[in-house]
């Protein structure tokens, strides 16, 4: 029982603490857009420092792909093991079409990309919208298909890194 102590006697407890969390879908994390080229010496992406107030909002991709997974359907069959002479079951998922494998690919540009402010376009200098065409249209730009790359890569370690803090024996790591 939150608020009051069953005894009355003793302070609340600081567990009991109100903590208010959007259990809704997350919108994703705001970055702020950076150009970035490949080094010729050893073939990486290398970043600049942000310089404008572009900046894009996206989400993992992981949840996308889940679920999209999920929905798939599984095809089994039995297959001889010639070691052993047994019939052995082996499932697997249908592999996609091409067509399949583009829009799905597609769909999940769609869902990650969230939010885009401060790019304009080059040609006729109008603001850039948040629309899935938009969003197609950016991905073929290859600056921008590194810095979402980059983007998924963030989004993922700083997952793993609150998983290391919360599976550590003396609590997070101070560095």
């Amino acid at each position: 029982m939150c608020g009051v102590s069953p005894n009355r006697l003793k302070p609340e407890r600081k567990e009991c603490g109100v903590m208010f969390i959007e259990i809704g879908q997350n919108e994703g994390e705001w970055f702020p857009f950076q150009n970035s080229k490949i080094d010729p010496l050893t073939g990486e992406p290398v970043f600049d420092d942000p310089v404008s107030d572009a900046k894009v909002q996206i989400r993992s991709m992981t949840p996308f792909f889940e679920e999209r997974i999920a929905k798939r359907k599984r095809q089994t069959e039995h297959v001889m093991n010639p070691k052993t002479r047994a019939m052995e079951r082996i499932a697997y998922y249908v592999e996609l079409s091409i067509e399949e494998s583009r829009a799905e690919r597609d769909d999940a540009f769609d869902f990650s990309i969230t939010g885009i402010e401060g790019f304009k376009d080059s040609k006729d200098g109008k603001i850039i919208v948040c629309t899935r065409e938009n969003k197609l249209a950016l991905m073929k730009v290859p600056v921008f298909d590194r810095f979402f790359a980059r983007c998924q890569q963030l989004l993922s370690s700083s997952g793993v890194k609150e998983q290391v803090e919360k599976n550590s024996p003396s609590g997070p790591v101070i560095s």
